[in-house]
């Protein structure tokens, strides 16, 4: 009776961490395959990180654990993801960098409404919310850098 109330207790407790992995990871239940996103998934046996492996014999992705030989075939093909976010700094940076840019077209025949100033870099971009392209222009008066859409 005691060793099988450990082996209960001991189920029960690799299920409240098996359980609790997923939560506190938020990576098990996540894996979303109709929108192609990698994630990292775990060992079902040890909670050790699966790792891709392919098997050239079969032509199958699987995912292996390197601690206790578990594998399990891939339900997506991308193994890796990089996602990156600009923050709206990071954008208001590139902006006002723009107008030293020597590979962007300039232009004379428009003026700055601010300074006056005489010339400008123009480019195309979608503007927020909008689906069409805009035309942007920044001053080249270093002092000024203001920005106009056409």
């Amino acid at each position: 009776k005691k060793a099988s109330s450990k082996l209960i207790y001991r189920l029960e407790s690799e299920k409240q961490r098996s359980s609790k992995s997923e939560r506190v990871c938020g990576i098990r239940s996540f894996s979303s395959s109709s929108t192609n996103m990698s994630t990292m998934k775990f060992c079902r046996e040890c909670n050790n990180i699966l790792y891709p492996k392919e098997d050239r014999e079969a032509k199958i992705l699987l995912y292996a654990c390197r601690n206790c030989d578990h594998q399990e075939n891939a339900d997506n093909f991308c193994v890796y993801r990089n996602e990156i976010h600009h923050s709206v700094g990071e954008r208001t940076q590139v902006l006002q960098d723009v107008a030293a840019d020597p590979t962007l077209p300039r232009t004379k025949a428009v003026r700055c409404v601010q300074c006056n100033h005489g010339e400008a870099v123009f480019f195309q971009a979608t503007a927020r919310g909008e689906e069409g392209m805009t035309l942007f222009f920044v001053c080249c008066n270093p002092n000024c850098g203001h920005r106009w859409r056409d």
